[in-house]
């Protein structure tokens, strides 16, 4: 059986790298992996890029209201698809995700994302926790902080500063810049941890 796959971790753990090597080693088999990207993410446009200054096209740019599954049959027939691959998999709505594991499950095609576990504020991003939730295999991507920890919290900076409140979502370069933080530096540069709010 197929499965869906979830490999997280904070900001410059090396994830895009990794799902283009992955996706790499399909092709040079004469398999045809298909690369998924959210429409969310716009730091590269229509690419999967890495900060060692690899990248490649994407086949599907996919938008909140799109259906996985119809974007990967209007591309492809499923059963002519190796494998799918998924960057920036925080910004899959939890349907999307859903879809991932029925194309995983139900059509027989492995489904790869990647993506962050939380945000800035150290909450989760909707389609990160679901697919912590029913992904079949979830790994830890690990990268270090400044101090050399391992870092698992991103930590966002905006005119020099690092911040704890804003929008969920600021991509990378254009309104804010990302670092890696380990707990104990993430406490010292940003504050003390917050619980989202439980409505009731």
């Amino acid at each position: 059986m197929a499965k869906l796959y979830f490999r997280y971790g904070a900001m410059n753990s090396s994830k895009s790298t990794l799902l283009l090597a992955a996706a790499h080693n399909y092709e040079e088999r004469d398999q045809h992996p298909v690369l998924v990207k959210p429409g969310t993410d716009t730091k590269a446009g229509r690419a999967v890029s890495s900060r060692i200054g690899i990248e490649r096209p994407v086949d599907i740019l996919l938008g909140p209201d799109d259906s996985l599954l119809a974007a990967l049959e209007a591309h492809r027939p499923l059963d002519q698809i190796a494998a799918v691959f998924v960057d920036e998999a925080q910004f899959l709505t939890p349907a999307q995700v859903d879809e991932a594991f029925t194309v995983a499950v139900i059509h027989g095609v492995p489904v790869l994302c990647y993506g962050l576990r939380g945000d800035f504020q150290t909450r989760s991003f909707p389609g990160s926790l679901r697919l912590m939730e029913i992904a079949h295999s979830i790994e830890e991507l690990k990268t270090i902080c400044r101090c050399g920890s391992k870092a698992i919290f991103n930590a966002r900076i905006v005119n020099g500063q690092f911040v704890s409140r804003g929008d969920q979502v600021a991509i990378d370069g254009q309104h804010a810049t990302y670092e890696s933080l380990c707990g104990r530096w993430y406490l010292e540069k940003v504050g003390p941890l917050r619980a989202a709010e439980v409505r009731t």
